[in-house]
């Protein structure tokens, strides 16, 4: 291997982007970071590969680059809405951290009216199988329709919203993240991705999305 045309022979040598690296004559090219927002549809797992054979947020974005992306954290099968794809492991790191974890909005749809006594429980906390949770914001996502609920968390606990109405008694029939770390699916169908523009991928790196 040579860089800038010097030959290398130490293990771990450090090189820059602006670096010329040849390795067996061949140019070594840096990969090119990705960031994809994707809004999932129900129905597909997310997840790089099921053993399972079923549908992939991949297989959405199958053609979308060269590059090897993977989603960022996670979201149910059934459950809708927004979803970042990187190969940059770095912020994939920083955004699914505890000490670093993002605002999230989720729009839910119940199998019978919520009260106000529960939405009330939900904002003051309550206490699941693995500890306490308390919501940031709750309240009716519609006007006439008490079935619809908004929920702002910062947790990234495992199938959390879904956990918190059905301890209190109530199904997800459902679930939509309509807002994740600063970012939201507006213009973007369902099913349908788009790349981050380079000031939304600056805000992230820079922690200044909630």
């Amino acid at each position: 291997m040579s860089v800038n045309g010097e030959v290398v022979t130490t293990l771990g040598t450090r090189v820059l982007r602006t670096d010329v690296v040849l390795f067996h004559d061949t140019l070594v090219r840096p990969e090119k970071k990705v960031y994809i927002l994707l809004n999932k549809p129900k129905g597909y797992v997310t997840t790089s590969d099921d053993p399972q054979n079923r549908k992939t947020v991949m297989d959405l974005v199958a053609n979308v680059c060269p590059e090897r992306i993977y989603p960022i954290g996670r979201l149910d099968r059934n459950t809708t809405g927004v979803l970042l794809l990187t190969n940059d492991g770095e912020l994939a790191e920083k955004l699914m951290h505890p000490q670093y974890l993002k605002k999230k909005i989720y729009h839910v749809t119940l199998d019978k009216n919520v009260t106000a006594a529960d939405l009330r429980q939900i904002a003051e906390g309550i206490t699941l199988e693995d500890g306490p949770i308390r919501a940031d914001h709750v309240e009716y996502a519609s006007p006439t329709d008490k079935k619809q609920v908004g929920i702002e968390l910062h947790s990234g606990r495992n199938r959390i919203v879904r956990r918190i109405f059905e301890s209190l008694g109530y199904h997800v029939v459902k679930l939509d993240r309509v807002f994740y770390a600063g970012l939201t699916k507006k213009n973007v169908k369902r099913g349908d991705w788009r790349f981050l523009t380079q000031e939304e991928v600056n805000f992230l790196k820079m922690g200044s999305f909630e």
